[in-house]
């Protein structure tokens, strides 16, 4: 069942991992090879987690890549979902492709 409004990936490196691991942004950015606004923007919920960042945390022990990625899918889906959209009706296609479903 999908959550309700999922937390960015970042909130969790803030108030999770960033405190069990005693390391400021800028240590962790550091350590990542990342600089210390590309991690801070992501941190605070205005960037999203790539792939490269997601495997770079798996690398220094912080969870699995796949656990990110699938929180920051979580969460865009989510944000995709709540806003406007234009009406789109659904397309008439061969069954061969509805079977995919």
């Amino acid at each position: 069942m999908p959550l309700h409004d999922p937390p960015h990936p970042g909130d969790a490196l803030r108030e999770d991992i960033l405190p069990m691991i005693r390391m400021s942004i800028s240590a962790l950015a550091q350590h990542l090879g990342y600089s210390r606004g590309q991690l801070s923007t992501i941190i605070n919920g205005h960037a999203g987690i790539s792939a490269e960042l997601a495997y770079r945390l798996e690398l220094a022990g912080l969870g699995n890549a796949r656990m990110w990625l699938a929180m920051q899918a979580a969460y865009d889906l989510w944000q995709a979902e709540h806003r406007e959209h234009p009406t789109i009706a659904r397309l008439d296609f061969p069954d061969a492709l509805n079977r995919q479903q």
